[in-house]
């Protein structure tokens, strides 16, 4: 089984798995319109990469954090750091990154695909295709509290 996580500001966590962000805005592997939610390898990958986003004011939101449990059943593609494009770490997010991701949801040959984490490459991140028939066998806990400790902001 493997273990995933997801960090949300408290007022989201109705619909952290809705897709719905992703959608509207797009993300570093995937396209405006198409639904996805992030996960990551480590409930700290996943305080950094909600982390970056924040200006001073994080230091007075509050957060959740979900534990996600994918049984060994559910399929997971993956993709290497040494397969990706020398640009897959620029911000704003490359268009190759975001192609591989969207690719990736309508092929719908996995539920998951991990990818290397811009932030730590050595670590994690999986971006979870909600329509797959697979996803409905993850199990998601129920949200809980999370702050960021304030020296974050010296």
């Amino acid at each position: 089984m493997i273990t995933a996580f997801r960090v949300v500001k408290e007022k989201h966590a109705s619909n952290a798995f809705s897709g719905e962000g992703s959608r509207r805005f797009g993300g570093r592997w995937n396209h405006k319109g198409v639904a996805v939610v992030y996960l990551s390898d480590t409930l700290s990958l996943a305080a950094l990469e909600q982390f970056i986003h924040l200006g001073r004011e994080g230091l007075h939101i509050p957060f959740v954090y979900f534990t996600i449990e994918i049984p060994d059943h559910v399929s997971v593609n993956h993709i290497e750091r040494d397969t990706l494009p020398k640009d897959w770490r620029k911000q704003p997010p490359p268009n190759s990154n975001k192609n591989l991701g969207t690719q990736w949801v309508k092929s719908k040959v996995s539920a998951l695909l991990r990818v290397p984490a811009v932030i730590l490459p050595i670590e994690f991140n999986y971006i979870a295709d909600l329509t797959h028939p697979e996803f409905k066998d993850i199990k998601i806990s129920d949200p809980q509290s999370f702050g960021f400790d304030s020296r974050m902001w010296k």
